[in-house]
């Protein structure tokens, strides 16, 4: 068996800084410097470091996040498989419906939503590539969670936990599970207001070889799932996209 490694220093604080300026839009070696709690000849260093690689751009001693790592993403994003096979069913499902659509995967425990198509404007998601959000408080990522194996989803209860982001989110354990049961039987997942209020999501999972590899999922004003109707044509519409979705993948391994 292999010894763990330790994590070198120097390369969390240098991920440690680019994520300070993706909060703050941008600092100068001071502001580094403190929230490091390092000298500021070292914060300094720190910058110019990545400065000199690429990834942050100095406009007068302030420093800000370059864009070599909206290139690294990009191209992430275009290499991958599921990317590729959902780009025109989630492209047509958001000129169907009017709807804003996403697709994302499951990365180390967390929802990433990975593409949308439509307009952001219509729900207070704060929507972009690349966002992160915890499995269990929406449909997006509990219809993910929900065709995992027993063993992943007591490692990710374990791990994670069910932390309460509004009222609505579910916090309960064995809700939680029961909750997941009932969109395996129904073959999708919806849920409003669990993520952000006022915002209703339905999702179908994207099952590959019995393996969930992501999901599709409509988000709208939670209030419009409430007319039947237009609730059912969402689920069909988002099971179509996801079966689609399937046979595309297939066809590209």
């Amino acid at each position: 068996m292999g010894s763990q490694t330790t994590p070198l220093k120097t390369v969390l604080r240098a991920f440690e800084i680019l994520e300070l300026l993706e909060r703050e839009r941008e600092a100068g070696p001071s502001e580094v410097a403190d929230h490091l709690e390092v000298t500021r000849a070292t914060a300094h260093d720190y910058l110019t470091t990545l400065e000199t690689a690429g990834y942050l751009v100095n406009d007068d001693g302030r420093y800000r996040i370059g864009y070599r790592l909206l290139g690294l993403g990009s191209r992430v994003k275009y290499r991958d498989s599921f990317f590729n096979a959902a780009r025109a069913p989630l492209r047509k499902l958001s000129a169907d419906t009017g709807e804003l659509s996403h697709i994302g995967i499951e990365e180390a425990g967390e929802y990433v939503l990975l593409h949308h198509e439509g307009d952001v404007s219509t729900v207070d998601m704060g929507t972009y590539p690349g966002l992160r959000f915890p499995l269990h408080a929406h449909a997006a990522g509990k219809v993910i969670v929900a065709h995992m194996s027993d063993d992943h989803v007591e490692e990710l209860l374990r791990t994670k936990g069910l932390e309460q982001i509004t009222d609505f989110t579910i916090t309960d354990e064995r809700e939680f599970l029961d909750e997941l049961d009932r969109i395996v039987e129904n073959g999708y997942a919806a849920d409003s207001d669990e993520l952000n209020l006022g915002v209703g999501l339905i999702a179908a999972p994207v099952v590959v070889d019995g393996d969930p590899i992501g999901s599709i999922s409509i988000a709208c004003p939670s209030g419009r799932f409430q007319n039947a109707d237009y609730r059912d044509r969402i689920v069909q519409r988002v099971a179509e996209a996801a079966d689609e979705i399937s046979i595309n993948y297939r066809y590209s391994m």
